[in-house]
């Protein structure tokens, strides 16, 4: 087998990979909305997604997901207010100032903040957090907004810290030493070249973090509170859209309005999931131009 027929043969495997990953995901989309559509012909679209009512088991059962959206969103926002601020200072420290040795263990504490199991971290939340809160603030309940925010921002930061770091370290050192060259400052070169440099990096990490924090289940479902309510306080207790699915999907009667209604909320997460996506995209490829342009 001459080089160009290998060249070949690992193009036409490479393909196989890519076509199998694309075929399954296609299968998956197609199951959920095989599933989900099904409720929109007993309820409508605005009812659905507007409708401020969570009694899937009442009589007659309403499914309006307005109060699980909201959850969802308010999680993710504070978690995201949170988790973005210490991930990028955090990569900054890790990436351009720290010493060798601390590097290193910051690195490893981060990684091994990576690879904790979310319910791990939702037990921390139900144990030590939540009672804080509730004596601390004397709530009636540590389990809310607050408390999964809190755990939720700790699951996203290893994401943002790790691939703004990876962003920081892609800048070309030329860049750098022009900026010692013309006598800027190591905070100066920081602020003003390396981090215009990698803002791409940067932006498509926090969007990814933000993704993270909207997809995950167990701990909020273990911390958020599961009130199918909108809150009026960051004290209040929520239920996100996934902590809904994975709590209810169980008891569920096979292809009932419930369990079609469960799976149209996962369409709803789809296109959440979508859209993030598309924006880290664009703000990856707006701010790669405007960082090239710049420099």
């Amino acid at each position: 087998m001459n080089r160009h027929t290998k060249e070949k043969f690992i193009k036409y495997i490479l393909f196989l990979i890519a076509l199998v990953s694309v075929i399954v995901l296609g299968l998956i989309v197609f199951s959920l909305f095989r599933e989900g559509l099904p409720i929109f012909k007993k309820i409508g679209l605005a009812d659905f997604l507007l409708g401020l009512e969570w009694y899937p088991t009442s009589e007659p059962p309403l499914f309006g997901i307005l109060p699980l959206i909201v959850g969802s969103l308010i999680v993710t926002l504070i978690s995201t207010i949170i988790a973005v601020p210490l991930g990028v200072l955090s990569a900054i420290y890790i990436a351009e100032i720290a010493p060798a040795v601390l590097k290193e263990i910051f690195k490893s504490i981060i990684e091994l903040l990576a690879g904790l199991p979310s319910v791990v971290l939702g037990f921390f939340g139900m144990i030590v957090v939540a009672p804080w809160l509730q004596e601390t603030f004397d709530l009636p309940t540590g389990l809310n907004i607050i408390n999964a925010s809190a755990i939720l921002a700790i699951m996203a930061i290893p994401t943002i810290s790790s691939i703004s770091e990876d962003a920081l370290y892609a800048v070309p050192r030329e860049f750098k030493e022009a900026s010692y060259a013309l006598g800027a400052t190591k905070f100066e070169t920081i602020i003003r070249v390396i981090l215009p440099s990698a803002l791409s990096g940067v932006s498509t990490a926090v969007i990814l973090g933000m993704s993270r924090a909207i997809g995950e289940t167990m701990v909020v479902l273990m911390v958020a509170g599961g009130a199918a309510a909108i809150p009026e306080s960051l004290f209040d207790s929520v239920r996100p859209m996934t902590a809904s699915i994975a709590a209810e999907m169980g008891e569920a009667p096979y292809r009932s309005a419930h369990y079609s209604a469960l799976f149209a909320t996962g369409i709803v997460l789809f296109f959440l999931a979508l859209v993030f996506n598309m924006i880290a995209d664009y703000v990856s490829n707006k701010y790669k131009q405007v960082g090239s342009a710049t420099l």
